[in-house]
């Protein structure tokens, strides 16, 4: 499934995601529900958190990072990482933490999958 479409399903299925950006590897927003401008800025800052989370991770000893959330009063922020790629989401206060996670690997699944069979088509 291409990104643009996977993103508007999730935002059709998931009643708590607010805002979503879908990161590639190389740290450029591949689609968003946020205007370009701010989804650059936000899959800058997501690359950042999750770089500064895993030295923290290593320093513990611990296996590689694939989500976190970062909670506040007025709401959380998620990020799930697979294949260099990161799905972000913004929701608001007291998420099913879960569901949320559950809903950004699903995302993250889908665009692989597209991915996957877009170079399958170009190689036959």
């Amino acid at each position: 499934m291409d990104p643009g479409t996977a993103i508007r399903e999730l935002k059709e299925l998931s009643t708590q995601i607010e805002a979503v950006v879908l990161v590639a590897a190389d740290g450029s927003p591949l689609a968003s529900t946020l205007p370009d401008e701010r989804s650059q800025r936000v899959a800058r800052l997501a690359g950042d958190l999750v770089s500064r989370a895993d030295g923290v991770r290593s320093d513990l000893g611990r296996e590689a990072l694939a989500q976190l959330q970062a909670a506040t009063p007025d709401g959380s922020v998620f990020v799930v990482v697979d294949s260099g790629r990161l799905a972000v989401a913004t929701t608001g206060p007291d998420p099913t933490v879960g569901l949320v996670f559950y809903d950004l690997k699903t995302l993250l699944r889908q665009v692989a999958d597209g991915a996957a069979k877009e170079e399958e088509a170009a190689d036959a």
